[in-house]
């Protein structure tokens, strides 16, 4: 039986700039924008200094540069730690229905090995980004079992190798190879989410590094087996407890992926956007403190529950806060919206925050077990009125979308707390030339843009 594997491998083959139509060329630039704004924020999250120290002992290169620092690293190397900057905050890019961070491999991966290569243009980056997603975000389409492993990580990393794939000329055959190179090195354990650990991130890192060790070995010949998806020890059977992959493929071409993922208006895992979205809907609309209410209970589907229902505490692991949907729903309804300043030490444990986390209950409604919507709502005041609210789209996605100021303003925010650069008029430079990215002659520019100037004289 042929797998699927072949039919996403001659996508990428196949497929090109000119398949695109204007309004998937834009959604590409703003979600290529969106992301290196993510991961330059996220290069003064935690542990950054001491990552890029311990992977710069594993190897030395110029090949590409770490994002907001400039720190030059192998391509290997630079997109494990550009990919941890991404996932660090938890403010990346997902596609929903697949349940998975597909831009926060693929775009790393794509500029790493752009930056190796020189004279890659952005017509080429955004072409390879649009397949990327198409391939990550397919295969997780195709799941039809809930996450037993990190699937952000796992389809992030076929994501990587088919952004390269492209990029790097890879024909049908090179580019299966690097699928199944690619697939003996995957992992991605969903404990790390459980527990709110910072391997989480990690985690994209290491698949991120995997999808150019991949991509390189394939080239200089490596092989490796044919049916990763379906066979009986394929992707779908192993990693996945179930998948169709085949009616994904079938699509191919037809529907680009790039166009249905969501932005993260927060810093926080997007199964909690949804309960962020229906308490701030609700209390605005009703035109209340938070000091007047009572209770609340978000009734979710499992998957929601399973992320993000987790008790809140004083203290808490700063990944472990962010995937807690009391504490960042109380956050958001005492202050009307939720920053990467309420994950503090100083902010879990005030005395009103914590009190109405716990009057918030998530209860889980049984549904579809990759399903983040819908969410209800109710909310209880203190004077003894009830109100609810059922939401299908959650603000950040294709149908309730982030406007375009609010998508700067989360990009000015991100340079603005970054560990190095860009300054505002860096910042405002990537802007345009993201904006113009189709004409953008070597992509190595925007990589200028994001490291201290000092770096590139």
């Amino acid at each position: 039986m042929a797998d699927a594997i072949q039919d996403f491998a001659a996508h990428v083959v196949g497929s090109s700039f000119d398949d695109l139509d204007p309004r998937t060329v834009a959604n590409a630039k703003s979600f290529v924008l969106d992301t290196l704004g993510v991961g330059i924020g996220g290069s003064s999250g935690p542990m950054v200094q001491e990552l890029t120290g311990a992977i710069a002992n594993a190897g030395r290169g110029e090949d590409a540069r770490v994002w907001a620092t400039g720190q030059c690293l192998p391509a290997q190397s630079a997109a494990l730690c550009n990919a941890y900057q991404i996932h660090n905050s938890e403010f990346d890019c997902l596609h929903e229905a697949a349940v998975a961070h597909v831009m926060t491999i693929v775009l790393p991966v794509a500029l790493a090995v752009a930056e190796r290569a020189g004279s890659v243009s952005g017509r080429r980056l955004i072409e390879a980004v649009a397949l990327g997603v198409d391939v990550a975000a397919g295969i997780g389409v195709a799941a039809t079992s809930g996450l037993r492993f990190f699937r952000p990580a796992t389809a992030g990393a076929f994501g990587g190798v088919a952004a390269l794939g492209k990029l790097m000329g890879l024909d049908r055959s090179k580019l299966v190879n690097a699928f199944s190179l690619a697939y003996g090195q995957m992992g991605g354990t969903m404990q790390a989410h459980t527990e709110g650990s910072l391997m989480l991130a990690m985690q994209m890192g290491f698949n991120a590094r995997n999808a150019v060790v991949a991509c390189d070995l394939a080239v200089e010949g490596f092989t490796g087996p044919e049916n990763i998806l379906e066979g009986p020890f394929g992707y779908y059977r192993l990693i996945e407890d179930g998948g169709d992959p085949g009616a994904v493929a079938a699509k191919l071409g037809k529907v680009w992926r790039i166009d249905e993922l969501a932005y993260k208006p927060y810093p926080t895992g997007r199964a909690t956007h949804g309960i962020i979205d229906g308490c701030l809907t609700l209390q605005r609309s009703l035109d209340i403190e938070a000091t007047e209410i009572d209770r609340i209970t978000a009734r979710v589907p499992p998957l929601v529950n399973h992320l993000v229902g987790r008790p809140v505490k004083r203290e808490m692991d700063i990944n472990y806060a962010r995937l807690c949907a009391t504490y960042v729903a109380a956050c958001a309804l005492l202050r009307g919206t939720l920053g990467p300043e309420d994950f503090t030490e100083e902010a879990y444990s005030n005395a009103e925050r914590q009190r109405l986390a716990g009057a918030i209950k998530v209860e889980a409604v049984e549904g579809d077990p990759n399903a983040l919507t819908p969410i209800e709502i109710e909310m209880s005041l203190r004077n003894g009125s009830v109100e609810t609210l059922r939401l299908d789209d959650v603000y950040g996605a294709p149908a309730k979308p982030m406007s375009r100021a609010a998508v700067l303003e989360k990009f000015q925010g991100n340079c603005a707390r970054s560990a190095g650069a860009p300054n505002p008029e860096q910042a405002e430079a990537l802007i345009a030339a993201v904006d113009d990215l189709e004409n953008l002659p070597d992509v190595t520019r925007l990589v200028d843009l994001m490291v201290p100037e000092r770096a590139n004289a």
